[in-house]
């Protein structure tokens, strides 16, 4: 399912998604929306190339395809979006293969795991990534795509 959605200098930004989010539009629409994969695929394109950068947009139910992705990316993207989806909360293997990665790393839900169930609180891709948004929709996706163009551009971040 690897799109390659524009041409630019910089290598494409990888936009991994975990289990079940091939289900969106259908699947629980009061927390996760109505939007289906497919148009947050479309709308991440348009996105990024409104920034002059390419996306490669994956999706797999498979926890060992999710570290294969992250695996590829470590000389194919120059950075990572990832909604790791249930795996957010239980790969030590994601969190393994997210510390391999140089590259900024944003970790991405469409709802907000800390007003959920207790066990979406614990982030294993959190430990690795270089940011989190949550709970802003389809719109988490669209934002950590300008986060990652900023840092790419390399816009100045306040560091504590």
């Amino acid at each position: 399912m690897a799109k390659n959605s524009s041409k630019s200098k910089l290598l494409p930004i990888y936009i991994i998604n975990g289990p079940n989010l091939n289900l969106l539009g259908t699947r629980e629409p009061e927390i996760y929306g109505r939007a289906t994969l497919g148009e947050i695929e479309k709308l991440c394109a348009e996105r990024g190339r409104s920034h002059g950068l390419s996306t490669i947009f994956l999706q797999s139910n498979k926890e060992g395809e999710l570290v294969e992705f992250l695996q590829e990316a470590r000389t194919g993207a120059s950075a990572v979006i990832l909604n790791a989806a249930a795996y957010t909360h239980t790969s030590v293997a994601i969190l393994d293969a997210l510390q391999t990665l140089k590259q900024p790393v944003i970790e991405v839900h469409l709802s907000n795991p800390a007003r959920r169930e207790d066990f979406r609180h614990l982030s294993y891709v959190a430990k690795a990534a270089t940011g989190i948004i949550a709970g802003l929709g389809v719109n988490s996706y669209l934002l950590a795509i300008d986060a990652v163009a900023a840092i790419l551009a390399g816009a100045p971040s306040k560091k504590k």
